[in-house]
């Protein structure tokens, strides 16, 4: 069995042990044990359902479809010439829609390596009263579509397929200040030498840190463990500034990294931070309500 399988195998365990507990608590309250009558759930400990590449321990709310463009323009240190990287640009677009208030799928499309990717989130812990963390489990796929460098020989469409497993460990400490952990594992179907390891771990950290209402500063940093990448390869560290606008919530960031998808700036980012090899970029979000609540359709 692969490490990807028992990862996989661990998800669906943590869930169905929750599940069960929820259940026993159900239980239990009809025998006489009264629950708090009213739960109140922790809201917005990041704006957006993304940090800035990684995913965030928010969820888009049910029946609602967030558009999200994002961009990433060019190398700094590409100087003049390139206007500072804005000459080139790689983006993502895509969309998030919420099923439930804690089950959220996507899809979307990236320039880099002509990318397919789409996922699958659930929040398996909500913050709470009671409950001190919130806890997500996110797993999804990605598909290159380059043409075939060697079209002459044999390929195989599972070269062009990676994947990836994540857990979210999040808390809202204040209303101001939000952090949250990523343990992420990217598995590749194909990789270029046999020094790389299909199967790659990492460990996450993004926070937010709320100036004003409309005003955040943001920060993600990935730390990708020894000997599973070829030489040349960095770890992302991205930064930024959310700005709220009525229904858009602008991500303005500084990054090392080009690709928006997780088997991108986890195994492939190569900017160096010291050497100008910091991309800007965008996130544009926009959220439309495509099923409105039952309560909402009755008014």
């Amino acid at each position: 069995m692969t490490k990807n399988n028992i990862l996989s195998l661990f998800l669906l365990f943590f869930s169905t042990a929750v599940f069960a507990q929820t259940d026993s608590t159900s239980s239990l309250s009809l025998l006489g044990n009264d629950e708090p009558a009213e739960i109140e759930y922790v809201r917005n400990a990041f704006k957006t359902n993304r940090v800035i590449n990684s995913h965030s321990i928010e969820n888009t709310a049910k029946g609602v479809l967030d558009i999200k463009i994002s961009h990433r323009f060019g190398e700094l240190n590409g100087g003049f010439y390139s206007l500072f990287g804005l000459d080139q640009a790689s983006m993502r677009m895509g969309g998030d829609f919420g099923v439930t208030d804690r089950l959220q799928v996507g899809l979307g499309r990236s320039t880099y390596q002509k990318t397919y990717d789409t996922y699958a989130k659930y929040k398996i812990l909500w913050q709470n009263q009671k409950m001190p963390v919130s806890l997500v489990a996110v797993t999804g796929m990605s598909i290159n579509t380059l043409k075939w460098t060697n079209p002459d020989r044999k390929n195989y469409f599972s070269s062009r397929l990676s994947y990836f497993n994540q857990i979210i460990v999040g808390r809202r400490f204040t209303e101001g200040f939000s952090l949250q952990l990523m343990p992420t594992m990217v598995h590749r179907n194909l990789v270029a030498t046999n020094e790389e390891k299909n199967d790659v771990y990492a460990m996450g950290i993004g926070g937010r840190v709320k100036l004003t209402k409309r005003f955040a500063l943001t920060g993600e940093y990935f730390y990708v463990f020894p000997n599973q990448l070829g030489e040349g390869y960095r770890n992302s560290l991205s930064l930024g500034v959310d700005i709220e606008t009525g229904g858009h919530v602008f991500q303005l960031q500084f990054t090392n990294s080009t690709a928006m998808m997780e088997k991108g700036f986890l195994t492939e980012t190569t900017g160096d931070w010291l050497k100008g090899g910091i991309h800007f970029g965008f996130n544009l979000s926009r959220v439309f309500t495509v099923v409105r609540p039952k309560s909402a359709r009755q008014e």
